[in-house]
């Protein structure tokens, strides 16, 4: 036991004067274990559990990209050694067995650091894991990205799943975390007892489905509505705090109700003797032309040429302004955007 520990501070010792990124624990990455009398421990099995919990699994690889899965437990070699191994960012739960079982070590909140460190080798800091769980990104691109799926509306699941994006075991963290996230996220075969159950049952979640769609703040996010997005009379009101939900439009028709205030769709012709009087409603004064519409069959004689005046009119008449666009053609809402593909981190 001693001699672990000293191999574990030396190996952090080594690490102080390096920036440090992601990826293992200093200490069991290519490093001989020790059994409790202090020999060699060959066949001894190494036990990744997630943080703040009793024996949950987490995913460990081979690689800094995190792509190929190591297995859980990993065994030591007949040296005692470990092969290398990396994780995802933050903190971990290590449990290391002898090879009949019995525990020699048993550790939660162990902090993962630099991929360089502990005897790891590869990359100072692995790109995959600057980002969380859950976590979206931005990418000029569209194809498949290592670490992250697409927020396509497609389905994530295990190996033997069945999922349309991604079926493999390293989307057992963001299947799990997408089911206690939105309850609105579609399960094959229904909802189980826990995000865990369902993953073990092999189904799939639905992947948020981002396509053509910019996003915008929760109205709330933990503090009372802002009153923003739920202001209007659209698919918002009632939804502007539930997470995931999808709504606006990309065009809009108005109706009635929506133009403008203020405009009359009926008027009066003043009586007989005003001057300009019916001049609005004539659209041409080349020549005199008479004007007659409405209660009392009014009529009015503009002389030619500008500045003419109402030569007669008898009484005050009455017209209706009707619109004859009958296009119906929508207006555009959108406003300008460039087109980039969403990822959602593993």
């Amino acid at each position: 036991m001693i001699k672990r520990l000293c191999l574990a501070f030396a190996g952090l010792f080594a690490l102080a004067s390096v920036a440090q990124g992601a990826g293992t624990v200093p200490g069991f990455s290519l490093v001989p274990q020790f059994d409790l009398t202090g020999k060699l421990a060959p066949g001894c099995k190494l036990y990744v559990i997630q943080a703040g919990t009793v024996s949950t699994p987490q995913n460990a690889y081979q690689d800094s990209s995190l792509t190929l899965l190591q297995p859980n437990p990993m065994t030591c070699d007949a040296a005692g050694r470990l092969g290398q191994w990396f994780v995802a960012d933050g903190s971990i739960k290590l449990r290391l067995t002898d090879k009949n079982g019995v525990q020699i070590f048993n550790q939660d909140g162990l902090l993962v650091v630099g991929a360089s460190s502990g005897g790891g080798g590869g990359s100072p800091v692995d790109p995959t894991t600057i980002l969380q769980t859950g976590d979206l990104k931005v990418s000029y691109g569209t194809g498949v990205l290592s670490g992250f799926v697409r927020a396509n509306g497609r389905t994530i699941g295990s190996a033997t799943s069945g999922a349309t994006e991604r079926a493999n075991a390293d989307c057992q963290s963001l299947f799990q975390y997408l089911w206690g996230a939105d309850a609105n996220l579609a399960v094959s075969g229904g909802r189980g007892a826990s995000g865990a159950a369902d993953w073990a049952a092999n189904k799939t979640i639905a992947l948020p489905d981002m396509r053509g769609r910019v996003i915008a703040g929760l109205d709330g996010m933990g503090n009372s509505l802002a009153g923003i997005l739920g202001s209007g009379s659209g698919s918002f009101q009632t939804n502007s705090n539930t997470l995931g939900f999808k709504g606006g439009a990309e065009v809009h028709g108005l109706t009635l109700a929506q133009l403008p205030t203020g405009i009359t769709s009926s008027g009066t012709l003043p009586v007989a003797g005003t001057t300009n009087a019916a001049l609005a409603f004539i659209t041409s004064n080349s020549q005199s032309s008479p004007f007659s519409s409405g209660t009392g069959g009014a009529t009015a004689w503009l002389a030619q040429g500008t500045g003419a005046t109402v030569l007669t009119q008898s009484a005050s008449a009455s017209g209706t302004v009707t619109s004859n666009n009958t296009s119906g053609v929508v207006h555009d809402t959108m406003s300008p955007a460039m087109l980039m593909t969403y990822y959602v981190k593993l």
